[in-house]
């Protein structure tokens, strides 16, 4: 499930935080992750060497923060198995069978209760 939301996470972030989104492609609702300040936000890098050891930083807490935003965002996600999008708890539906999404039990005749 991990690689399959990290494939659709946009990245929201600028200079001074990093913040990720998702957005349904069943009803369009954007979620968006927790923003996380980067360490070094509104420090200056008087030289060169700083602004290379800034970077590497910056990547680093970007890369921690993704994973973050992976990891709170399966809580509001699911993949369907039928058609494979990720929706929201809210067009996920729980079904006696197989659970799946508001569009898939709607063409199958299948009834169930969202996650959300």
């Amino acid at each position: 499930m991990k690689r399959i939301i990290a494939g659709y996470l946009q990245d929201d972030s600028d200079e001074g935080q990093f913040r990720f989104s998702l957005t349904c492609v069943e009803c369009g609702t954007v979620w968006k992750s927790t923003p996380i300040r980067f360490s070094k936000a509104g420090v200056p890098s008087p030289t060169e060497a700083k602004q290379i050891v800034f970077r590497t930083l910056c990547q680093r807490e970007w890369e921690q923060a993704r994973e973050r935003a992976i990891v709170e965002a399966a809580h509001g996600f699911n993949w369907c198995p039928l058609c494979g999008r990720l929706v929201c708890n809210r067009c996920f539906l729980i079904c006696d069978d197989l659970d799946m999404c508001r569009t898939c039990a709607e063409d199958l005749h299948e009834r169930g209760d969202p996650v959300a």
